[in-house]
């Protein structure tokens, strides 16, 4: 369940963030810019690693305390 509700947020990463994208362009009725698409699935995978790194950093902090 968890990971079904995080892949729904709307990082553009995910799923979520594809639904998003999907629906704004159904809103504004032009497609975004490829340029674009491609900065925000890159800030959505950074978010992701720094989420990742953090977890597993804490992870470990506390298997040594």
């Amino acid at each position: 369940m968890v990971l079904a509700f995080m892949n729904l947020l709307p990082i553009p990463a995910l799923d979520g963030g594809h639904i998003m994208f999907i629906a704004i362009e159904s809103i504004t009725g032009r497609k975004l810019s490829d340029k674009f698409m491609e900065r925000a699935q890159l800030v959505g995978m950074i978010l992701l690693l720094s989420l990742m790194v953090f977890a597993v950093g804490n992870d470990i902090v506390k298997m040594f305390n």
